[in-house]
């Protein structure tokens, strides 16, 4: 059974700096891509970071030059650091994978892990 296990969330002073984990557990291809939504109560979902199985990545403007997803020591793990935050980071981040990567990037990713808690204080 594929378990998706996040880790590292928080709360933090606008300007400062949380690292979100995650690994995939139970998963039998190497091959995977990875990344993290993020979502706040009564708006849409939103695609911040991902990493494909050779380690590129890919963010959105929103996020673009403050956060830095990389793979691990695992290649079913990955982490997304986070810097500079700021109140509109505020959010529940959810960790996912595939072999897919449109399925990953367009919300359709099989593996979510249950979400992580951040929130950004002015």
């Amino acid at each position: 059974q594929v378990q998706v296990m996040e880790s590292g969330g928080g709360s933090v002073q606008a300007g400062g700096s949380l690292t979100l984990s995650c690994e995939v557990l139970g998963y039998t291809y190497n091959l995977i891509s990875m990344g993290w939504f993020r979502q706040v109560p009564g708006k849409e979902r939103e695609g911040v970071a991902f990493i494909d199985s050779t380690g590129s990545p890919m963010y959105s403007d929103s996020v673009k030059g403050r956060f830095t997803i990389s793979k691990g020591s695992v290649k079913t793990s990955q982490s997304l650091q986070m810097t500079d935050l700021k109140p509109e980071d505020t959010a529940t981040y959810y960790c996912v994978a595939d072999i897919s990567w449109t399925s990953l990037t367009t919300g359709y990713a099989s593996h979510w892990g249950q979400g992580t808690q951040v929130t950004v204080t002015s």
